[in-house]
């Protein structure tokens, strides 16, 4: 299990670089605050640079002053500073710490490297570039490149659970299935197929029993069950971030994706 670890700043000089952050969109009358960004295409040195397979950069610019950063593994956190068409990131940059296996720590490392480089940008629309002397990286408004999915008729597969700080992703997660049809759930604990009904609220979703089939479950298999149906119980927060289902309770929750 990965325990989410997140460095802070003394408050004092995290209000002073939020102070000194809080001009997000004044860079030629464009504004980037309030909204968030993904990658399209990505130039190093004239070439095309890949990412690993299924991620992208994913810029969020809040209306307080700051941005965050995640480029298929870690998420990081400062203030910024948008005036004279740069974009310059505060000195205390708060960041998950989740282990990253292959080129996903690397991708870290270089979409940091990006930013703290303050590269120029330039938004147009729903289109935003950004430029360093070596790299050059083409994003999209979320909003445009990637629409909230509904969250009826939907299949969502597990990607992690979460219990206080800590976030797991174990193997078995991409067996786990669930589909929401109006006041009806059905889905897969990755053992066991389970349905029952569920109760809707604006942002909010209520769980009945669910009922499910008999099949012994081992092991992982049987750890993984259990954690998905104490996930489902009773009230739960929702919210959808493009193609992401996020759960949660007072204490935890379960992470989706939707299958293509």
């Amino acid at each position: 299990m990965n325990k989410r670890m997140i460095v802070l700043a003394s408050t004092g000089l995290l209000l002073l670089l939020s102070a000194c952050g809080n001009d997000v969109g004044t860079g030629g009358g464009a504004s980037l605050a309030g909204r968030t960004f993904l990658s399209t295409s990505i130039t190093e040195n004239g070439k095309p640079r890949p990412l690993a397979a299924k991620t992208k950069v994913r810029l969020q610019f809040t209306t307080n002053g700051r941005i965050s950063w995640n480029a298929g593994c870690n998420s990081s956190d400062t203030t910024v500073s948008t005036s004279d068409g740069r974009l310059s990131l505060g000195k205390e940059i708060a960041s998950t710490a989740m282990g990253c296996m292959g080129p996903l720590q690397g991708q870290d490392s270089w979409i940091g490297g990006v930013l703290l480089a303050k590269p120029a940008w330039k938004l147009d629309g729903d289109k935003l570039v950004l430029s360093t002397e070596n790299t050059t990286i083409s994003l999209l408004d979320k909003e445009t490149a990637e629409p909230d999915l509904a969250l009826d008729g939907t299949k969502w597969n597990l990607t992690t659970v979460v219990t206080g700080e800590a976030a797991s992703h174990q193997a078995g997660f991409e067996k786990v299935w669930l589909t929401l049809n109006g006041e009806r759930v059905t889905g897969s604990t990755g053992c066991n197929e389970f349905q029952g009904m569920v109760a809707r609220a604006t942002g909010k979703v209520t769980f009945g029993e669910l009922a499910t089939t008999r099949r012994a479950c081992a092991g992982d298999a049987a750890t993984v069950e259990s954690l998905v149906l104490k996930g489902l119980k009773g009230d739960l927060t929702y919210q959808i971030d493009g193609s992401t289902l996020q759960l949660r309770s007072s204490d935890g929750g379960l992470d989706f994706t939707a299958r293509r």
